[in-house]
């Protein structure tokens, strides 16, 4: 079910905040610019009571807030993390907190989900004293600091992907999509036990490719909704742990609960592109993920690293071949702080096994990879 209220229309025009000093403002008459678009919110008028700048940080004597889930928005230009009693929001080059927002009754956030730098979140509560129920995606207005639409469920919420002109809700079986400016359903997907919110949409201008994993184990599902296609591929021979999506929707990484591949295929056709081995041993993938320009492909595990793996694809898929492609190329093997539970939330949120210096260990993965050694 969807509720509306002075529900305002994701503008498919919109460009980050750099952008935007030189765009018509009636060309963007209902996206109100984050407060992390501007390079020194420090010096933004606070006319909220409810807003607290980075300054107002919480005293050292109170207990670390618990982490319950972490995104990055579309462009990876900065980060938000749902917490205990709100939401933060980061800048990734250069690293620092530009924005929060605390709650005073409960406040536990299981998801919160950026739409590029603007003023809508999609919200969804979390832990043991959530603010919203964990059945309900709430989607919140920034400038207007309260929620302005709503969708519920009969289950649990695992996770939500966002676009200028869908929404994605992902359940334990079920996947719905959702028309972003008035909140219409327009696809239902089944799937098979999705504990950890799996699903992938892209980014780029063009059509929408969302993917989701299949009825059977190790098997992938590929919507092209321009083409109105369906393709299946069977990734892996057991179940899928995680895959990522490139920005534009053509390349698909894949990985299973043994850990030790990572398959890159054609979204297309479904042609496996090139392989590449993380490790011999076991491992639980935590995260894959592309470069914008899809060059290098980085892969982080249980193990406490991140490996960054070169990929031999060539960027114009019009003459991508199905063969496998030559042994990969490891660039970097970078050692990181236990990186645990840190891209599935949904799961350690609910089961409170969050360490208390989890926190620290996110930074300092965000911070190693970002360095410059690699040109990301």
């Amino acid at each position: 079910m969807a509720t509306l209220s002075a529900y305002p229309t994701p503008n498919p025009n919109f460009r980050p905040s750099t952008e935007q000093t030189e765009a018509d403002p009636e060309s963007l008459p209902h996206m109100e610019p984050h407060p992390s678009s501007d390079p020194n919110p420090m010096s933004v008028p606070n006319s909220n009571p409810n807003f607290s700048t980075p300054s107002d940080a919480i005293a050292p004597t109170e207990p670390p807030p618990s982490l319950f889930h972490l995104s990055f928005n579309q462009d990876h230009g900065c980060f938000a993390v749902g917490i205990d009693h709100g939401f933060r929001i980061y800048n990734c080059d250069p690293f620092r907190e530009i924005f929060r927002r605390d709650f005073d009754r409960g406040g536990g956030i299981g998801v919160v989900e950026m739409l590029f730098r603007c003023n809508i979140l999609a919200l969804v509560g979390g832990g043991p004293d959530p603010q919203y129920s964990p059945t309900k995606v709430m989607i919140w207005d920034d400038h207007q600091s309260r929620c302005i639409g709503e969708l519920s469920f009969r289950s649990e919420v695992r996770s939500v992907r966002l676009r200028r002109d869908r929404i994605a809700v992902v359940l334990e079986q079920k996947i719905f999509v959702y028309n972003f400016s008035d909140l219409k359903l327009l696809h239902q997907i089944e799937t098979i036990a999705n504990p950890k919110g799996l699903c992938a949409v892209s980014q780029g201008s063009g059509s929408l490719v969302l993917v989701c994993p299949g009825l059977q184990k190790g098997q992938v599902r590929v919507e092209h909704y321009a083409s109105k296609r369906t393709k299946f591929i069977m990734a892996h021979d057991s179940r899928i742990a995680c895959f990522a999506l490139s920005q534009d929707g053509h390349l698909l990484a894949t990985a299973s609960t043994k850990g030790t591949l990572v398959r890159i295929y054609n979204t297309v056709d479904g042609s496996l592109l090139q392989e590449v081995r993380r490790g011999a041993d076991r491992a639980e993938i935590y995260s894959l993920a592309f470069s914008l320009n899809a060059q290098w492909l980085a892969v982080s595990s249980d193990k406490g690293t991140v490996h960054v793996f070169s990929l031999k694809i060539n960027g114009d898929l019009r003459v991508l071949t199905g063969h496998k492609m030559h042994p990969n190329l490891l660039l970097h093997r970078i050692p990181l702080f236990l990186l645990s539970r840190v891209c599935y939330p949904s799961t350690s949120a609910r089961s409170g096994q969050w360490p208390s210096s989890a926190w620290l260990k996110v930074l300092s993965t965000l911070l190693l990879l970002a360095t410059k050694r690699i040109q990301w």
